[in-house]
């Protein structure tokens, strides 16, 4: 069975306007959102026929293209649906958290495909035995950043939250990146995380792309569990998460990890 049930384009004129201090005009201009319906192959499923290969390069094409153009995507993961753009740009960044009318003093963590892209874009202080157990999965580690990440996104702290998601797409989205993807939840700030394309429908207009994967076997709504690992030898909660007792057992029971409360 292809892996593509559905393309629909859809034309929204939108109200999703560029503002300027310098510039009295906002320009609106109509944005056309793709969606891609990806059917998922079962684990233990058959080894996928040319033709759904054929048809994943294809939603990774689109997908990969909309975020080489500066534009922001919606993308299914492993606890919730997030927005997505390339973290190296600036300018996308901002349409992220204007799509969200996100607090700019919110940070935006990033995702990558393999560990190895990790030491890259943070500072690790721990084991690579430690990253291996914790992902691909449901967790979100702080790091400190390095140099190479975009000065501009989370400009006010030195820290920065990295993700690798447990979900096949994601990570061959980011491998067929060749960087670092800006991710947060698919929904209004303040408002509850989506497991469902539907459930943000009223973003659909801001977005050049949104994969549906179908409903997030996850119904929890958590998010990943979000740990700092920048101090070593110790460890400190900022989200338990739907993965907070199985990574709390991982860092002390194995690695001896000692928990930072200090806030």
């Amino acid at each position: 069975m292809s892996l593509i049930a559905f393309v629909r384009t859809l034309t929204f004129s939108s109200r999703f306007c560029t503002d300027s201090a310098v510039r009295v005009r906002a320009g609106c201009q109509e944005m056309k959102t793709t969606v891609l319906r990806l059917i998922p192959q079962p684990s233990n499923g058959p080894i996928s026929q040319p033709a759904d290969r054929q048809d994943r390069g294809q939603i990774l094409s689109s997908t990969v293209t909309a975020l080489k153009d500066g534009q922001v995507v919606a993308v299914p993961t492993d606890t919730i649906y997030g927005l997505a753009c390339l973290a190296q740009n600036s300018e996308a960044i901002k349409k992220v958290y204007d799509i969200k009318g996100r607090n700019g003093n919110k940070p935006l963590a990033i995702c990558v495909g393999e560990i190895q892209d990790i030491y890259k874009y943070c500072r690790v202080v721990v084991k690579e035995e430690l990253l291996e157990d914790l992902l691909p999965g449901p967790v979100t580690l702080v790091l400190e950043r390095s140099d190479t990440l975009n000065r501009d996104l989370n400009p006010f702290t030195k820290l920065v939250g990295v993700r690798i998601p447990d979900h096949p797409f994601m990570r061959h989205l980011c491998q067929v990146c060749g960087e670092p993807l800006a991710l947060t939840s698919a929904n209004v700030s303040t408002q509850a995380s989506t497991v469902a394309i539907h459930e943000f429908e009223d973003l659909w207009p801001k977005l050049a792309v949104v994969v549906d994967g179908g409903p997030i076997g996850d119904q929890s709504r958590l998010g990943s569990t979000v740990i700092d690992l920048s101090v070593p030898g110790r460890y400190r909660i900022i989200r338990p998460g739907c993965a907070f007792s199985a990574t709390v057992a991982v860092l002390e029971n194995k690695y001896g990890l000692l928990e930072d409360s200090v806030s």
